[in-house]
């Protein structure tokens, strides 16, 4: 999630960073056995309805579709957030910042991290649009994750946030683990989804039992048992050698996020196959694949844009899993364009 970012127990493949193909192309590749360092969400039945509860940490329904009654006119329009105020208090975990009445961003992160991983991101963003940065249920200062976790979840859990800030809809831009809460989010709730980015992410990342696995290894040794691993997936060799203050910055993220939520996370991954879903997300979509990323390669990201009828694909060069840090001016300007914020 990322890997990002889509273990103990049976025999590794020769590659490392290899794993099962992805459907119709045999060159993609999922999270390695007994390798942790991949990153990287199936949903429910997406047709359920009902009110969402106002309390961000209770998942619940999700609202029924306003535009059930008939074809909209046009896109609706973001929903600006309510201005900060001294007095106001948000959900935990969820940062809310940028400019008061511009449109609404909602930036996903990736499994193992939280939402500072945005922080290269957030500078220009801020001035364009609103940005709300959150941190998935047993993340930084999130709620925990229940024991029986799955994307829709993840996924109920920010829609929850959403409505206790009064936001309907905006954009959404997620990697790895964010970038399949993003793609459940506009298969299942479209009208509240303006225009999508996904990044460095998979709609599907056998084998399930590597994540078992994974998620066993982490609640008997806590994250740092995977570290080493995870950060390999996260950067290329070459930015690791010549930012080892970065990366020890992500190994601290990493390894402060609580056994018990990562490991639900990675069951949350076990579970996942969205590819039925991608054909009824109707949101403008980027899909963005780092060329050396080992956790959620490019034949991933291939098979998502495929699958989305509006989508467009680019892949970067100079970057694993997590992207955004190493190409961060890059993946900003990639942003800014798509998601259609002037200064």
């Amino acid at each position: 999630m990322p890997a990002s970012v889509r273990p103990p127990s049976g025999m590794p493949p020769s590659d490392p960073r290899a794993s099962g193909p992805v459907p119709s192309d045999p060159r993609a590749s999922g999270p390695v056995p007994s390798d942790p360092r991949a990153s990287g969400p199936v949903p429910s039945d997406p047709r359920a309805s009902g009110p969402v509860p106002s309390d961000p940490r209770a998942p619940g329904p999700v609202p029924s579709d306003p535009a059930a009654a008939g074809p909209a006119a046009g896109p609706v329009p973001a929903r600006t957030a309510p201005a900060a105020t001294a007095e106001r208090r948000w959900p935990a975990g969820v940062e809310l910042a940028g400019r008061d009445g511009a449109p609404v961003v909602v930036l996903g992160a990736s499994l193992g991290t939280t939402r500072r991983m945005w922080q290269q991101q957030l500078g220009a963003l801020g001035e364009r649009f609103r940005v709300l940065s959150y941190d998935h249920l047993g993340h930084g200062e999130a709620p925990p994750a229940p024991a029986r976790c799955t994307v829709e979840t993840l996924g109920r859990h920010l829609l929850a946030v959403l409505d206790a800030l009064g936001i309907r809809r905006a954009s959404y831009a997620g990697l790895s683990l964010g970038g399949m809460v993003g793609m459940w989010l506009a298969a299942t709730v479209p009208h509240r989804v303006d225009r999508l980015a996904l990044l460095c992410t998979s709609a599907h990342l056998p084998p399930a039992q590597d994540w078992r696995d994974r998620a066993a290894a982490v609640r008997a040794g806590g994250t740092a048992a995977v570290a080493d691993a995870v950060l390999a997936r996260w950067f290329t060799p070459g930015f690791a050698a010549r930012h080892p203050d970065r990366v020890a910055d992500y190994r601290a993220m990493l390894t402060g996020v609580p056994a018990a939520g990562y490991a639900a996370c990675c069951e949350v991954i076990a579970a996942l196959d969205l590819r039925p879903d991608l054909a009824r997300i109707r949101a403008g979509t980027l899909v963005v694949a780092g060329a050396g990323d080992p956790a959620t390669p490019v034949p991933h990201a291939r098979l998502i844009a495929a699958g989305i009828g509006r989508s467009r694909l680019h892949v970067l060069p100079d970057a694993a899993h997590l992207a955004n840090v190493e190409q961060p001016a890059e993946v900003t300007r990639l942003l800014i364009e798509h998601l259609g914020g002037a200064p």
